[in-house]
């Protein structure tokens, strides 16, 4: 491995792989539009074109996106414009440019939607049927993406389900439960949690197991073949309540739980899992930070950040 490029590198997600891709592939290039100095945008082709040409990669992780179903809700336009077509944007100017390279797709696990109403663990095979504009934009991008395979697109897809560690938007649930107990323990709001559902269940994993099974499909990428998928999953479905719980019970307090409407999704599904079984075997990954050590970095990390929101 002689040159990567990261797309989206200054997201969450780019954060904690960085330093874990600088470790795996030492003597490799790391190109990071955006990061490196000045505005990037993946739906811009002249600059796409540019990049390519300059930095002629091997591999491509493609972070660049709109990565919050609130955000993509309130500008679906963008969602769609920056999730679907700067990605396809991408891939194009990939093939033509650089056709060995092979793009890193993080897709996500919300494009299998519907199909988790099955009540089981779900693997690749799942039929994807998005119930939010944020799932379907990133559907659309992961079939789009496979039927160019047969243009000569080396490409391989990953589905990660719910990530979190330190540095996640409040956005997303446990961040969002972490900022308002780090909030009560130091005395800025009263001691009420606002919170939607918490009889759903998820398959929850630890942001860093994530990085380290896409670097397990870049170290593997030329025995993979093209349009591979992989779930990114723990396969262990945990209550949402039960997150809160244990967060409440790091901090030490015990506030009033009230149930805000603004929070609780008219889609929502009772139990979402995955089989990441493909994985496994493949790539030889699976998740290794325990869940309650994932939750105290949240925690601290919303420790160190909720002071200085009121700063």
């Amino acid at each position: 491995m002689r040159r990567i490029l990261v797309t989206g590198a200054g997201g969450f997600v780019g954060g904690h792989l960085l330093p874990r891709l600088r470790a795996a592939f030492p003597t490799a290039d790391l190109t990071t539009p955006g990061l490196d100095g000045g505005a990037f945008d993946i739906r811009d082709l002249d600059g796409l074109t540019a990049l390519l040409r300059g930095t002629a990669p091997d591999a491509c992780i493609h972070l660049a996106a709109v990565t919050v179903v609130p955000a993509a809700r309130l500008d679906p336009d963008r969602a769609w414009q920056v999730n679907l077509h700067g990605t396809l944007a991408l891939a194009r100017t990939m093939l033509r440019e650089a056709p060995e390279c092979v793009l890193l797709y993080p897709s996500s696990a919300d494009c299998y939607g519907m199909s988790f109403r099955a009540g089981r663990p779900l693997d690749e095979s799942a039929p994807l049927a998005p119930m939010n504009t944020y799932g379907a934009t990133k559907a659309a991008a992961d079939l789009a993406l496979g039927a160019m395979v047969g243009e000569g697109l080396r490409v391989i897809r990953a589905r990660p389900f719910n990530h979190t560690g330190a540095g996640q938007t409040p956005d997303l649930v446990v961040p969002a439960f972490a900022r308002q107990v780090a909030r009560i323990s130091a005395g800025l709001q009263p001691p009420v949690m606002r919170v939607g559902a918490l009889d759903s269940m998820r398959d929850f994993l630890d942001v860093r197991d994530v990085c380290d099974a896409y670097i397990a499909c870049l170290r593997r990428m030329d025995t993979l073949a093209s349009g591979t998928i992989f779930n990114i999953a723990s396969g262990i479905p945990r209550r949402i309540g039960d997150v809160l719980a244990t967060l409440l019970g790091l901090a030490g307090i015990s506030p009033e739980i009230e149930t805000g409407a603004s929070l609780l999704r008219k889609s929502d599904i009772p139990v979402a899992s995955g089989d990441a079984r493909a994985a496994r075997e493949a790539l030889d990954w699976k998740p290794t930070i325990p869940w309650e050590d994932t939750l105290q970095d949240v925690l601290t990390d919303w420790n160190a950040r909720a002071p200085l929101e009121s700063a």
